[in-house]
């Protein structure tokens, strides 16, 4: 049976477990899939989906010095194919305009994949438009299959006009999962109607019926999933944390791991906020569902970092929503698009550690508003965010792109 060739940048990542949920849906709908891994897996856990999907993981050299002897065999192999001469002006344009190692890894990695890819795969679909379309664009042109890609938030705002447009171009087809990120991509296709909305959606097979919170005792739980990197904005939650009012009894529980760590534990420490705040790293998807029954507020302070990097619309904040989880999130990106500010959370600007204190500390005074947004926010993801419909979409694509 025909295959599709789904590449993404590292598989398995707990990170990117939407990416593994996506898999195992279209999987579940009759696709045949290989997955191809620009990296090599690195979290110390597995999300419960990833032992669920059955197809099997080509994995590329992560650096063309890691594999001498297979990346000199899938250039010699490009170079004797004719498509090599369609392939070669079009990478020359692309590295005149990045003379990066980056760029020649890019081509490294497409020529071992044409080399490698068996007879079987028809066609490649690739999660993001920056590194990992870039590799599937040469092997396409190399092997002469179609690919479609899914663009999310980084991979979008990063990457310069120019490659974006001759990416869009050059593919049959793209998904997005926000409206703005459709509307931006789409201005900048040859076709508008090439770039599709599709949202991820959420499995909620996996979330329990959201606990009534209102007589709990004890301190407030704040909650917040996400990395540990600059727009997920947790200096400015730090900063809001140490602005709420000295009679207001909370504790903050994060999940997640990333490069800030340190970095936000010692000014977690300068303003005295250690003995409030639970640092738990990256956790497991129990352990994540767990946690999210236990709190009472979820807070993601999401913020533009100054590469351009920034959310789109954080599976995390589908996540909280389902637990019954009222939520204080920033009014960025695709944000508002599932948060309705006052309805099932409050939105405040990003950047503003003040706005943020004050929504945390709305929410952590009135029990019963932060229970009537959390009912509302697990009626509105189940409503408009559940998964299928979106699965559903991509797999009629997908079975046609061949």
């Amino acid at each position: 049976m025909a295959r599709i060739a789904v590449l993404v940048k590292g598989y398995p990542r707990l990170s990117e477990t939407f990416i593994a949920q996506e898999l195992h849906g279209l999987e579940q709908r009759g696709l045949e899939l290989l997955i191809v891994s620009l990296r090599h897996p690195t979290d110390p856990h597995r999300h419960p989906v990833h032992d669920a999907i059955k197809a099997d993981v080509l994995y590329l050299p992560e650096y063309l010095k890691d594999d001498p002897p297979r990346v000199r065999a899938g250039r010699t192999w490009a170079q004797a194919r004719p498509a090599y001469r369609k392939l070669r002006p079009v990478f020359d344009r692309d590295l005149a305009r990045d003379r990066t190692v980056n760029r020649w890894r890019r081509l490294g990695q497409a020529c071992v994949l044409a080399r490698e890819l068996p007879e079987d795969v028809v066609g490649l679909y690739v999660h993001y438009l920056h590194t990992p379309a870039s590799v599937a664009r040469y092997a396409a042109i190399l092997t002469g299959r179609p690919f479609a890609f899914s663009a999310h938030a980084k991979d979008i705002w990063t990457t310069p006009d120019w490659e974006v447009r001759e990416k869009i171009a050059d593919a049959r087809w793209g998904v997005t999962c926000t409206a703005i990120n459709r509307d931006h991509l789409a201005a900048l296709a040859d076709r508008p109607e090439k770039v599709d909305l599709v949202y991820h959606g959420l499995d909620l097979s996996a979330f329990p019926k959201p606990p009534d919170r209102r007589r709990r005792a004890g301190p407030l739980t704040i909650l917040s999933v996400g990395r540990l990197v600059e727009k997920k904005g947790y200096g400015d939650l730090l900063s809001a944390l140490a602005k709420l009012p000295s009679d207001l009894d909370w504790n903050f529980v994060h999940i997640g791991g990333g490069p800030l760590a340190s970095t936000l534990r010692e000014r977690a420490e300068r303003r005295g906020l250690t003995d409030r705040i639970s640092w738990r790293g990256m956790q497991p998807r129990d352990a994540v569902i767990a946690a999210g029954l236990q709190a009472d507020l979820f807070v993601l302070p999401s913020r533009i970092a100054r590469s351009g990097d920034r959310d789109g619309l954080p599976n995390v904040l589908m996540e909280a929503q389902a637990l019954g989880l009222p939520v204080v999130a920033t009014r960025l990106s695709a944000i508002p698009e599932l948060v309705i500010d006052g309805e099932t959370g409050l939105l405040v600007p990003d950047r503003d550690p003040k706005a943020l204190a004050n929504a945390i500390q709305k929410l952590a005074r009135d029990p019963d508003l932060r229970h009537r947004y959390g009912i509302a926010g697990a009626k509105r993801v189940r409503e408009a965010f559940s998964e299928a419909p979106g699965l559903d979409r991509l797999a009629a694509k997908l079975k046609d792109l061949r």
